[in-house]
């Protein structure tokens, strides 16, 4: 539900925005308002699955999701359809971050890279469905009855994780920091949202400089916090364990490449080729099927070449593809999309699978719920800055060709931008120990020489 309806938003930008009266650029404002919002809020989806239950905090988050998706229904004006997304957002940073954290807890290291990469499956119906979905219901009917989608689908979910979600919860459940809260709340949604708005002439330079500086600020103050308390809401001594420090570090790198195409793709084949939105949504397709038949491969690949080689070589390759996207901006032949979209979402999905499994290989199940909320806000904050990113340099084009309309050749720049942060996360991924992450794996570990006795 979560991503089907992130995939109708970015195929549908430029006719929601026609009819709010704002332009493409402006709202993807309301994408990254909604990654804020999870940013702003996954930090307490540890402590409120330990404290609470799983399955509480899932039906919950599952209800203000759909609150969430009636206001956004119901908006006129840019204003409203970000303040939507920020309700929709606080009931999604509930969602994935609580279903990894069960996962985690109830499956033995040895199948769990299986189990991530099986696990996003549900999820990838999402963008199989959503943008030819959205881009018909866009094309011919109207926009806003894509929100009410999320009803039904909410409902039965509601329903199954009543039905079959174990009420985990940790025996020893944390004290809730709320000092750490405040501070690395008011820290990430003034640093993310600042970056979103930075060059997009929403505010005024100086605000929108203080607004990233106050953020920047109270992150400093966040870190000084944590070192003071026994039990801080982000457990930042995680990034001592060497995996776990490549899936943050290394990973948001790629992330920010990633996270940009949602955003830079609709907008190249809609605004840069003159498409609708089912036909862009068509092409788009392509890519999530790259990323669904990936998931039956990922345990094979990497029991053969491991971690660290899968990642240093997947992660040129991955990047490429991205960077390779601003060929779209020359109208090539439909094959030739239509093969790099599914090229590309079949080695970006492996990559998000990897790191996303060998982040955990090294933490201890008590802490497992405080690994969850720390690797899920680095997720989201570096999605966030992709979409910022990106946007940035596309705005920044049509500023130097001092033109009011967005061409095709603005995104070239784009793509070649996020693609090199994308492939920069190499400078992790190779020193990483050959055998990092050996048990999940399944790679047999070298079994010393027994010494030959002398006669």
């Amino acid at each position: 539900m979560e991503n089907m309806d992130s995939t109708v938003i970015a195929t549908s930008l430029p006719t929601i925005a026609g009819d709010i009266g704002s332009d493409p650029i402006r709202l993807k404002l309301a994408l990254t308002a909604y990654l804020l919002s999870l940013a702003t809020f996954i930090p307490i989806s540890g402590w409120a699955a330990d404290r609470l239950g799983a399955r509480l905090v899932f039906r919950t988050a599952i209800a203000v999701f759909i609150v969430g998706s009636i206001l956004c229904s119901m908006a006129d004006t840019l204003g409203d359809f970000v303040v939507a997304r920020i309700v929709q957002g606080a009931g999604g940073a509930m969602m994935t971050p609580v279903g990894r954290l069960v996962l985690l807890r109830t499956t033995p290291k040895a199948q769990l890279l299986s189990a991530m990469a099986w696990l996003t499956v549900p999820a990838l119906v999402g963008p199989l469905i959503g943008p030819p979905l959205g881009g018909f219901i866009t094309t011919y009917i109207d926009w806003r009855w894509i929100f009410w989608i999320n009803i039904p689908v909410g409902a039965l979910g509601i329903l199954l994780v009543t039905i079959f979600i174990d009420d985990v919860r940790s025996e020893t459940p944390r004290t809730l920091d709320k000092l750490g809260f405040l501070l690395s709340g008011v820290g990430l949604s003034g640093l993310v949202f600042g970056l979103s708005v930075m060059g997009q002439n929403m505010l005024p330079f100086p605000v929108t400089l203080a607004m990233v500086a106050g953020g920047a600020v109270s992150i400093g103050l966040y870190l000084v916090h944590a070192k003071r308390v026994s039990e801080p809401l982000l457990d930042l001594t995680l990034l001592r364990l060497p995996t776990f420090f490549t899936g943050v570090v290394g990973g948001s790198l790629f992330r920010v490449g990633a996270g940009s195409v949602p955003f830079l793709l609709p907008l190249t084949l809609q605004v840069g080729l003159g498409m609708n939105a089912f036909q862009a949504g068509g092409l788009v397709f392509f890519s999530a099927v790259g990323a669904l038949l990936m998931k039956a491969t990922a345990q094979p690949i990497v029991h053969r070449f491991g971690f660290r080689a899968t990642l240093i070589w997947n992660g040129v390759v991955s990047s490429a593809t991205l960077t390779a996207m601003a060929l779209f901006a020359y109208d090539p032949p439909a094959i030739l999309i239509v093969s790099l979209l599914l090229f590309g979402g079949f080695f970006r999905s492996l990559q998000f699978t990897c790191l996303n499994s060998l982040a955990y290989a090294e933490v201890e199940q008590p802490r497992m719920s405080l690994a969850t909320s720390l690797y899920s806000v680095s997720q989201q904050v570096s999605l966030a800055a992709g979409v910022a990113i990106a946007a940035a340099v596309v705005e920044l084009q049509r500023e130097l060709r001092t033109g009011h309309i967005i061409e095709a050749g603005d995104f070239v720049i784009a793509f070649a931008v996020v693609g090199a942060i994308s492939v920069a996360g190499l400078l992790f991924y190779v020193r990483l120990s050959p055998d990092a992450g050996a048990e999940m794996a399944q790679r047999d570990q070298p079994v010393p020489r027994k010494p030959v006795a002398s006669t």
